[in-house]
């Protein structure tokens, strides 16, 4: 029986308790901070990201936030706002956005489960998979931008191109 099947018997299944098994499956760092959120740290090549899952009932949406630190210099914060529209200019699956009070780039996706749906335990995996990946791919063009000195337009050329095919 497949993972995702074991999980088809039990119709009162909380998304959160999915991601919770799936993050002790790959042995991730995590905290179920509520019965709505769990909140962990997955290694990256670049860095340890923070992820954190919470569930909306009211919107019935399960919503993703891949956050990392940058404390760029104030004048290059021009820099990175243009490099992080090129960069949601290149991907269709979730969008990056700056928070300058926290001093962190985050990344964010809605998974809409309207209707009563329930979330597989792969799409959950695609879904924190995805923002990693995002965040690996794009971070050394956020660090060209604001520490190299780099323009948008050169920063953009360092992120890793998304690969094709499969392995």
């Amino acid at each position: 029986m497949s993972f995702s099947e074991d999980f088809l018997f039990n119709e009162d299944l909380h998304p959160i308790d999915i991601v919770e098994t799936l993050a002790a499956e790959h042995d991730w760092e995590f905290d179920r901070v509520t019965d709505d959120q769990i909140a962990m740290a997955v290694e990256g090549q670049w860095r340890t990201y923070s992820l954190t899952l919470a569930w909306s009932a009211s919107d019935e949406t399960l919503r993703l936030i891949c956050t990392f630190e940058m404390e760029p210099p104030d004048a290059r914060v021009p820099a990175i706002y243009d490099v992080l529209n090129r960069c949601n200019d290149m991907v269709w699956n979730g969008a990056f956005t700056w928070w300058a009070e926290q001093k962190l780039m985050v990344w964010r996706y809605g998974l809409c489960l309207a209707g009563g749906q329930m979330a597989s335990s792969e799409q959950i995996n695609r879904l924190i998979a995805g923002a990693v990946n995002a965040s690996e791919r794009f971070y050394p063009a956020f660090q060209m931008a604001a520490w190299g000195e780099k323009t948008p337009v050169d920063a953009m050329k360092v992120a890793m191109a998304e690969p094709y095919g499969r392995c």
